[in-house]
């Protein structure tokens, strides 16, 4: 229990059902939802669409999705993969032969096919209990009239103003500005696109004129996209994958997100007493760091498309993790591993939900950077992501871009399961930090503990393209003994991810938890 005398929040209860995630306007309308008989399908679709008009430089109907369900009366976990593809023209070697070595984070290039629409379609036609079109008709007014811009929003929006171009600085800058705080933002353009999906179904999106917004909008700045490629796309579902920690199985997706190694490195830090450690103290943060470059090398080297993956089970398995735990010296920071082979990024939105029939979806959306490629359609504003950007153009890698492949993923939703019964949905958002964040999280409630709450609240410290990044959250003496174990220190410009979690407890009530590092919180009934 945390200290009362101290600034903080408990965990929220509920009996009924619950929703978390990062903004107060999205977990209330998941939570209407619930409570006008809709399942937590179709309240994490509504939770999530808002999310794209609140939290605009995050996510939106041009990003992709990933999903984890566990159906009302199943202890079982689906998967959904609800992200994109490279369009059929997409050519690394076209591009290499430009002179380029990357995909530019703010090209046609680096827009894959949005995924996340025709995941929402699929799950509600699936599992939901309302339908789409009395899922998103309370969603809609708020795209036409607008919502107040909320303070972590505000912040992040100043910070990437240059990335907007074109039509995009009219639909989502004020006078040239990013918005400031309380200024009311809507998307009319989008209400439209919700209108028509809620009356047509994804075929709305992926065929006619929104699909045809989105091609020529991309063509007329030399992209390779066809209504074609809007219409051939298509979510899968999925097995998941897990790992054992401490008699705790994490439950992950599988690639083409990075689940795999959250998985890696809880696998590599069992090789250690974390436990015994101070959870904020330099030894933990050390270890925790040198196990994070180990095991996304790992995941730069092969995690690709599962189409054109191969070493998955290499990835998991426990000779790979002890391995990797041999190499690590306890007192002695090693060098950088391998860059990301993907551009990082901070931009994600992530909503869980539970409902009194104890269905629980883990749902993670984004559209990559922050406003993604900075590319809007024309007619309806939709913003594009970039998140071929997690391509490679080295030759004959598994993740080289191709046409129609899927790129490596960072956002990975969770859930945990003990003794055989999902006893937590959760997620945290923060680009690649989050595999280390899933690790981070785990071993916060298992070696030490914490509530979901505190285990979300206490200081974030992640190693990144060599520099170890501490949040101030750390004393300084901390930071002292990891300098001199040469670490390069320094202190991020914003916090680093975000998080939600919901447990649900053996006796029946739900317990949530929501990071005060961005503007939301959980709410139960």
């Amino acid at each position: 229990m945390r200290d009362f005398h101290l600034p903080g929040r408990s965990p929220v209860l509920a009996a009924n059902g619950m929703c978390a995630t990062s903004h107060p306007l999205a977990a209330k309308v998941a939570i209407d939802t619930l409570a006008r008989g809709g399942n937590a399908v179709d309240a994490a679709i509504a939770g999530a669409v808002l999310l794209g008009l609140c939290e605009p430089q995050m996510t939106g109907l041009g990003g992709d999705c990933f999903v984890l369900l566990k159906p009302a009366g199943s202890e079982d976990v689906l998967a959904l993969n609800g992200s994109g593809r490279a369009p059929a023209g997409a050519s690394a070697q076209k591009l290499r032969a430009q002179g380029l070595s990357a995909i530019p984070l703010t090209s046609p290039h680096a827009v894959t096919i949005p995924g996340a629409v025709d995941a929402f379609c699929t799950l509600s036609e699936s599992h939901g209990k309302l339908g789409l079109a009395d899922t998103l008709g309370p969603v809609i007014p708020y795209f036409d009239a607008g919502v107040p811009v909320a303070p972590r929003v505000a912040f992040d929006w100043a910070q990437a103003v240059d990335t907007l171009q074109g039509s995009a600085r009219d639909t989502y800058l004020m006078a040239g500005q990013a918005p400031q705080v309380g200024a009311n933002f809507a998307l009319p353009g989008q209400a439209e696109v919700l209108r028509r999906l809620a009356k047509d179904g994804r075929a709305a999106f992926y065929e006619g004129e929104i699909a045809e917004d989105m091609a020529t909008s991309l063509q007329a700045l030399g992209g390779v996209h066809e209504v074609g490629d809007f219409a051939d796309t298509a979510c899968e579902w999925t097995t998941p994958i897990s790992g054992t920690y401490k008699e705790t199985e994490l439950v992950e997706h599988p690639p083409n997100g990075q689940g795999a190694t959250a998985i890696l490195m809880a696998n590599i830090l069992k090789h250690f007493d974390i436990a015994a450690m101070d959870p904020f103290g330099a030894k933990r943060a050390h270890i925790e760091a040198e196990a994070a470059k180990l095991a996304y090398d790992t995941r730069n080297r092969f995690l690709a498309d599962p189409d054109a993956m191969s070493r998955l089970d290499h990835m998991l398995s426990a000779e790979t993790a002890a391995a990797l735990a041999a190499l690590i010296n306890p007192k002695r920071a090693m060098a950088a591993a391998a860059p990301l082979s993907e551009a990082v990024h901070r931009d994600t939105i992530y909503i869980t939900v539970v409902d009194r029939d104890r269905m629980a979806v883990s749902l993670i959306y984004s559209i990559f950077h922050s406003f993604g490629s900075g590319i809007a359609s024309d007619k309806f504003g939709i913003l594009m992501q970039n998140r071929g950007a997690g391509f490679t153009l080295e030759r004959w890698h598994a993740n080289e871009m191709g046409p129609g492949k899927r790129p490596m993923h960072t956002i990975i939703p969770g859930m945990l399961r003990e003794n055989g019964r999902v006893n937590m949905a959760f997620g945290v958002m923060g680009g690649a930090y989050q595999p280390n964040g899933h690790a981070r999280f785990l071993t916060n409630l298992k070696d030490f503990g914490m509530d979901i709450q505190t285990a979300i609240d206490g200081p974030r410290s992640f190693t990144d393209q060599g520099v170890m990044n501490v949040e101030t959250g750390y004393a300084d003496s901390v930071r002292a003994e990891l300098y001199a174990m040469g670490h390069d220190v320094q202190t991020p410009k914003t916090a680093i991810g975000g998080a939600q979690a919901i447990r649900i407890d053996e006796s029946g009530y739900l317990e949530g938890a929501s990071d005060p590092r961005k503007d939301g919180c959980a709410l139960g009934y």
